[in-house]
């Protein structure tokens, strides 16, 4: 099923169809980024893929985030902080 809004000017736009045409584009600002999260080197090349950069980030501590995601699956609906 695809998200499908209506702009300020009342005309229909399909967004997950733009994301997927446009996911290579050079992302704005200062990260060298496309707009899936590839980190990009020079001339554009795609240096390491989204999935890397996360394995990256989350591998110096696997216990912590397991943890987390444990405590995460014990909080009850409808409570704040799980209290």
């Amino acid at each position: 099923m695809s998200r499908i809004v209506k702009t300020a000017n009342g005309k229909s736009i399909d967004m997950d169809a733009m994301m997927l045409k446009n996911e290579d584009t050079i992302a704005v600002g200062n990260r060298k980024v496309n707009a899936r999260g590839d980190e990009l080197g020079k001339g554009g090349n795609v240096v390491k893929t989204r999935d890397e950069a996360m394995r990256d980030y989350y591998a110096p501590n696997p216990e912590h985030v397991q943890r987390s995601i444990n405590q995460g699956a014990r909080v009850k609906s409808g409570t704040i902080g799980g209290k």
